[in-house]
């Protein structure tokens, strides 16, 4: 538990009015594509209504981008409090804003005009309560990576164009009805692969009710579960909340963080990626889809992918790729540098 209940819901009620956030960029394996396929958020504010067409993606202007992928590759998307801010030294979300994150995929015909209150989404990734020996939370592992939460596009899915839903959910003033602040933001993406599944999916607004257990909740009390809102994550073991303390070392390359976001994605000309453009970038780590740490983590999945990635022989990680860690199955040798512990759950090829 961070707090005494008292101070920290009090506390909370003073920080709720200031400490807001949005998601303002977007990593494609090590290519950074800025805000170039984002719909930008009219501003910082949350959304509180569970029942408002803002759920499904803030209210939003406009764009005209798509951000290339591929089925499978590693995606990096960043919160920060204002439009801009690219200082680590700022916590992404901050005033104590604890809670999940979540992202969906929704296929559409044309990611630039469709509606998201339309779409039908499918959840690829979330991360909740982490630990509950202390209560550590999802936002509190963004703030620790530089505002970076990073997961990976099923393998199977069908190609074509799609809306990215990211969405954070604070719960310091969830101790009543409406109380519950999201911030969801959508990118554009053109995602490429011969898969052909069709998860089941849902809506938004209909998926989340006001009085869902992980909406309607006093997180200042020792918590031992916490029910993530939403549908189980597509092709995602869920793992189960670990008993032990949430390392804090960053595992996101927080000293390359760049000192602004491209407009752009690379290459491309008046601000959209053609639907034919295809990243070919090979992730750098076979990192799980989900983000939430487990007793025995395998994780995490927030890659220090900021950096250039460099090709890996056979059986070897590639340069800055993760090499070892608790639950670790990947390679354990290093195509370029040595393989350096960050903390018992991941360690990285540097050189």
């Amino acid at each position: 538990m961070h707090l005494q209940v008292s101070l920290g819901f009090a506390a909370s009620l003073i920080a709720s009015a200031s400490a807001h956030a949005t998601w303002q960029s977007i990593w494609v394996n090590s290519v950074d594509g800025g805000s170039s396929c984002l719909r930008m958020a009219a501003s910082n504010n949350p959304v509180t209504d569970v029942t408002s067409t803002d759920l499904a993606c803030n209210i939003a202007g406009t764009s005209t981008g798509l951000c290339p992928a591929n089925a499978g590759d590693t995606i990096t998307i960043q919160m920060a409090q204002q439009p801009g801010d690219t200082k680590c030294s700022d916590e992404a979300i901050g005033g104590d804003h604890y809670g999940p994150i979540n992202v969906y995929l929704a296929a559409v015909s044309d990611a630039t005009t469709a509606v998201g209150s339309s779409a039908n989404w499918f959840k690829i990734a979330e991360m909740g309560l982490v630990s509950n020996n202390p209560d550590y939370w999802a936002t509190e592992v963004l703030n620790d990576n530089c505002g970076h939460f990073t997961f990976t596009i099923p393998t199977d899915i069908a190609p074509g164009n799609y809306l990215l839903r990211a969405e954070v959910i604070a719960l310091h003033v969830a101790s009543s009805v409406g109380g519950a602040q999201f911030y969801p933001e959508c990118f554009q993406l053109n995602i490429a692969g011969t898969g052909t599944a069709t998860p089941p999916t849902v809506k938004f607004p209909g998926e989340y009710s006001a009085t869902d257990p992980g909406i309607l909740i006093n997180i200042y009390q020792s918590l031992t579960t916490y029910a993530i809102p939403g549908p189980t994550p597509y092709g995602t073991a869920v793992p189960t909340i670990a008993a032990t303390a949430f390392p804090t070392t960053a595992t996101w390359n927080t000293a390359s963080e760049p000192t602004a976001f491209p407009t752009v994605w690379p290459g491309s000309a008046g601000g959209s990626a053609p639907t034919s453009v295809k990243t070919t970038v090979t992730p750098t780590t076979t990192a799980p889809t989900t983000v939430k740490t487990t007793v025995t983590p395998t994780t995490t999945v927030k890659t220090t992918t900021a950096v250039p990635t460099t090709t890996s022989t056979a059986g070897a990680a590639a340069l800055y790729g993760q090499c070892g860690g608790i639950g670790w199955t990947g390679p354990t040798t290093c195509a370029q540098g040595t393989c350096q512990a960050t903390n018992s759950y991941y360690s990285q090829c540097l050189s």
